[in-house]
């Protein structure tokens, strides 16, 4: 992107006043990661959620913990996934509080829910059945591997996905064995693939006043962040990928394309001809090798460049080799990226506040429309924070009383 375009995709142009999915309910009675992350794009995007939750303990996200540290009782990994909505706390074992949520799905404009295959059937909340109290409804639901299946039943965890996918033999070095991304990206790409399918079916609703069924999977999600590579492996013969032994970044690209070690930190190295390094750096060994060879020899090379990069900082490799547009960067760790003035410009961070002053720092949407981006006010909630005033604007019935201690 030039540097014009890119001055104008964050100009300081207000937001118009109303958000695009104002005046869109969802109802988000989906757990864990994958369906919540998929209901926070669209509370970003201007829609009301309100969090199904059961009652007392809540969302299980609450208590998992990515370490040690929780916030206001609950966990971090909740609070980044859910800011910005409304809790009502349902019993959906309770005939009153599943009434309750029929009612609810009669007046929504998109369910989420992450269900294994078969659940949400039993719960008498397929799709069929809600369609017949809202033929309007957007549908939408993640599964870890499908509807049907010898998967099916298999819990739809991250790294059980990741390991099923494929994914893992791209990561790391050649010798490595199998190496999990660090993410829990299987979740967070099944919720951006079931955001973009809600919000095509909303458009297709504004045409022809139907709703729709949206699914995806933590699969489906994995195969499609994989489709450049697979498409290679589907139409070369089905050769399996080569990771590079040294510094291995892509098992499909040649050297120099890697992380490397300098005196001071690491350096970027993207896809360029070996040549244009060669007379940057310098290095004039790397003229005997070719475009073919710098795939198949390619640790070789690999270590010949990181003998000479290691020789200065990474500052003097920046200075030098950007001049020359070989495409480069510095590896940079979270401290030194939010410290940073290109973060800053980004204007990705905000802090969000619970009614009990229990503050969160935490990300904000990545994206800007109309030169504006989100801002979210409100913290994740606590469970069942908003059920009485929810049952009084429906007009709800009122659940069977909790028992005595529990939070509601």
């Amino acid at each position: 992107m030039s540097s014009t375009s890119n001055d104008l995709s964050q100009s300081s142009n207000p937001p118009r006043s109303r958000a695009p999915l104002e005046g869109i309910l969802v109802l988000d009675i989906s757990q864990f990661l994958s369906g919540p992350s998929a209901a926070l794009r669209l509370g970003d995007l201007g829609a009301r959620v309100i969090k199904i939750e059961r009652p007392v303990s809540g969302d299980i996200c609450r208590t998992l913990y990515l370490t040690d540290t929780d916030v206001g009782g609950d966990s971090t990994l909740f609070h980044a996934i859910n800011r910005n909505k409304e809790s009502l706390a349902l019993d959906l074992k309770m005939p009153e509080d599943l009434a309750a949520l029929r009612q609810l799905i009669a007046t929504a404009d998109v369910l989420i829910q992450n269900f294994r295959p078969g659940v949400i059937d039993r719960l008498g909340l397929g799709y069929e059945s809600v369609r017949a109290l809202n033929p309007r409804l957007v549908y939408a639901g993640i599964s870890g591997y499908g509807e049907a299946g010898p998967w099916s039943d298999m819990p739809g965890q991250d790294l059980l996905a990741q390991s099923l996918s494929g994914v893992t033999w791209l990561n790391g070095h050649d010798n490595d064995g199998p190496v999990p991304l660090g993410l829990s990206i299987a979740d967070m790409l099944a919720g951006h693939v079931l955001t973009e399918g809600i919000l095509a079916a909303l458009v297709r609703r504004g045409i022809t006043g139907e709703g729709a069924v949206v699914q995806t999977s933590l699969m489906e999600a994995l195969i499609d962040l994989q489709f450049e590579l697979l498409t290679t492996h589907l139409n070369d013969g089905h050769r399996l990928p080569a990771r590079a032994e040294f510094r291995n970044a892509n098992a499909y690209l040649a050297a120099p394309y890697g992380l490397y070690p300098t005196a001071d930190g690491y350096l970027a190295l993207a896809m360029m001809p070996l040549a244009q390094l060669a007379d940057t750096l310098p290095l004039p060994l790397l003229h005997q090798y070719d475009a073919k060879a710098a795939f198949s020899q390619r640790d070789e090379i690999k270590r010949l460049i990181a003998k000479m990069l290691i020789q200065h900082t990474t500052a003097y490799w920046v200075a030098r080799l950007r001049p020359a547009d070989v495409w480069c960067a510095e590896v940079l760790d979270w401290p030194r990226l939010l410290e940073s003035e290109s973060f800053r410009r980004l204007d990705m961070l905000q802090t969000v506040v619970r009614e009990d002053s229990i503050a969160v720092h935490t990300t904000r949407s990545p994206l800007r429309i109309d030169g504006g981006r989100a801002i979210s006010h409100r913290a994740a909630p606590r469970v069942g924070q908003h059920s009485a005033a929810i049952r009084a604007e429906f007009g709800l019935p009122v659940s069977s009383p909790l028992p005595s201690g529990s939070r509601s």
